[in-house]
């Protein structure tokens, strides 16, 4: 027997993957990744595929990348892990002061974790007792207000604020009560309206919630432009900026999840760049490490640090942490991605792939079966759908997205739907070429597959 298929054989007895039906997965024969190089996932076998969903959507220059490698292997040399409770570490203060400098103007703090969905727990921990001991304390303002198809990470906190009923629906029971606003979702509108002459009726839903709310609302929480496990959402022009205001407006703090959408994604190195919006939190993760290592930063505006200030006898302190907060290996490996993206000139070189990227996409929105094709930089989902004219969707037992993902990799491509949205979610590295195979997988299957 080979050793893949060892390896194949051990996964199915012992491991149990994430977001997967166990029970399918035991019935087949799991890929298994052993190397990588650049945009590329080279199996046990010796088979390349095109990493086209960036290993979950988090790396951004390519695997093996030799500046974040050196950089990691440096920090080896010195230290792999020290606490940052009551200890600094020389890693984790550059990195902050290298994220606030690139940052949306008005954030000063930088709260370290270990993922997305910690990112996020500490932004709602932190909206939750700023208004508390804020110098006006309003300890009415208790809840958290997200969206409809949001998604914010997987431990409790960050479920609560989740918008996705397939998701979070069976732990309604453990959740803290959260207000939803209807998501920007214009082809399939939850309001009825037709995006060529709604007004944006969502986002007047949304200030309309904000303003009705305002004294019990904490915080409102959503992904800038992009609902990404919401099935690749993306946000009218102009939303992001109406939920700024509207949250300005009625003294309610606006966390931005960019878990996701952050370093590049979307042609800026933050989303909220692209409507000049800057949060009071700003959640990150994925891609803050280049994809090496887990590592997240929760980033905080002065006027919410100086709320937790004061003498030990007044309990002010932010009592959250994890073993692993600052770590210096995933620091140093945030700090050689940065490196990278000024040396390499990243987002500057991702201008014509987005163009490129824009131009497959117009091809495949002609298919017969592709109802909607959503794109925001270098981001884009392709929902299939059984009737295009009623935008019927496909019965769920078809799994069609699931189909035509596993005909990719015959193709040499490697992506993940979301349902029957087909997810294109490539590392920033990704050559022309490459990109060019990638999505000529993603067409030649979907016909093959939705005939």
């Amino acid at each position: 027997m080979s050793f893949s298929r060892i390896l194949s054989e051990d996964d199915r007895r012992y491991v149990w993957h994430p977001f997967t039906q166990m029970k399918q997965w035991e019935q087949s024969r799991p890929l298994v990744i052993a190397e990588g190089e650049g945009a590329l996932l080279i199996d046990s076998d010796g088979r390349e595929y095109i990493d086209g969903v960036s290993s979950l959507w988090c790396n951004v220059h390519g695997h093996r990348r030799k500046e974040i490698d050196d950089a990691i292997i440096a920090q080896l040399g010195k230290i792999a892990h020290s606490t940052l409770l009551g200890l600094a570490n020389e890693p984790s203060v550059e990195l902050a002061a290298k994220l606030i400098e690139i940052a949306p103007d008005g954030l000063s703090r930088v709260f370290f974790s270990d993922d997305g969905s910690t990112a996020v727990e500490v932004a709602l921990k932190m909206a939750f007792q700023y208004q508390r001991q804020r110098p006006d304390p309003r300890r009415g303002k208790t809840r958290f207000l997200a969206l409809d198809n949001g998604y914010h990470g997987d431990t409790i906190g960050s479920v609560g604020v989740g918008g996705i009923k397939l998701f979070h629906g069976i732990y309604e029971a453990m959740l803290m009560p959260s207000l939803f606003a209807p998501s920007p979702y214009c082809y399939r509108c939850s309001l009825g309206k037709r995006r060529e002459s709604c007004g944006m009726a969502c986002a007047a839903q949304l200030e309309k919630m904000v303003e009705e709310h305002a004294d019990e609302l904490a915080a409102v929480v959503l992904e800038p432009l992009v609902q990404g496990a919401g099935g690749i959402i993306t946000a009218p022009p102009g939303y992001l900026r109406r939920a700024r205001d509207a949250t300005r407006r009625c003294d309610v703090l606006l966390i931005a999840d960019e878990v996701a959408v952050g370093f590049g994604r979307t042609g800026r190195m933050f989303a909220c760049e692209h409507e000049g919006v800057c949060p009071d939190l700003l959640a990150l993760s994925k891609g803050i490490s280049g994809g090496y290592l887990p590592l997240a930063a929760t980033l905080a505006t002065d006027e919410i640090y100086s709320a937790f200030l004061g003498e030990p006898d007044e309990r002010k302190t932010f009592y959250h942490g994890h073993t692993y907060t600052g770590n210096p290996l995933a620091c140093a490996a945030g700090i050689a991605n940065l490196a990278v993206f000024d040396s390499d000139r990243t987002l500057e070189k991702l201008k014509p792939k987005i163009e490129r990227l824009a131009q497959h996409l117009e091809e495949i929105a002609t298919l017969e079966h592709v109802g909607d094709v959503r794109r925001r930089g270098f981001i884009a989902g392709i929902e299939l759908v059984a009737d295009r004219p009623t935008r019927r969707r496909y019965p769920t037992a078809i799994r069609m997205g699931a189909k035509v993902a596993a005909a990719t990799r015959p193709r040499g491509a490697i992506i993940r739907p979301l349902g029957d949205v087909v997810v294109i979610f490539p590392p920033l590295c990704i050559t022309v070429q490459q990109l060019d195979t990638l999505m000529r997988a993603v067409r030649d299957s979907i016909e093959e597959c939705c005939p």
